[in-house]
């Protein structure tokens, strides 16, 4: 198998609160492929999907239940701490539930986190050790 991610696709309960919190918190433009029932975002390399959690529930052969934490979180990282800062007070002026404040973390970055209207967790951080490129795709720093 390839090393690589394709699409990561997010079952959501209202597909229309999640539509307008991707394009109007985040500013993001739905693919023209979208349509009433499952929606794309084309990323820097892959797509996000949403789709609503029963059906991706039923499509799986799974159960559609579950709450709490997810055991995973998605990430946008920045090119500076100021970026990361300036991002979050944007996303909570537009009432993104901010789930942690930006400051510096054990590992070196520096990383906020916010939620999505699922309660996805979208971590916010600059990490010193990871470029981006032109694109926003990471690479690994030099040295």
């Amino acid at each position: 198998m390839e090393q690589r991610l394709t699409m990561v696709g997010l079952g959501v309960d209202d597909l229309q609160v999640s539509n307008d919190f991707y394009e109007n918190k985040f500013g993001w433009k739905k693919m023209k492929s979208s349509n009433d029932d499952i929606s794309f975002f084309q990323l820097n390399g892959l797509l996000l999907s949403l789709y609503p959690r029963e059906k991706l529930a039923e499509d799986a052969g799974v159960s559609p239940e579950g709450n709490g934490f997810k055991a995973f979180s998605l990430a946008f990282n920045t090119r500076t701490k100021e970026e990361v800062d300036a991002l979050i007070e944007t996303l909570e002026a537009k009432g993104v539930n901010i789930v942690k404040r930006p400051e510096s973390v054990f590992w070196g970055g520096y990383s906020s986190y916010i939620s999505d209207p699922d309660g996805n967790l979208w971590e916010i951080a600059f990490n010193p050790y990871l470029g981006l490129d032109e694109e926003g795709n990471t690479i690994e720093e030099k040295g």
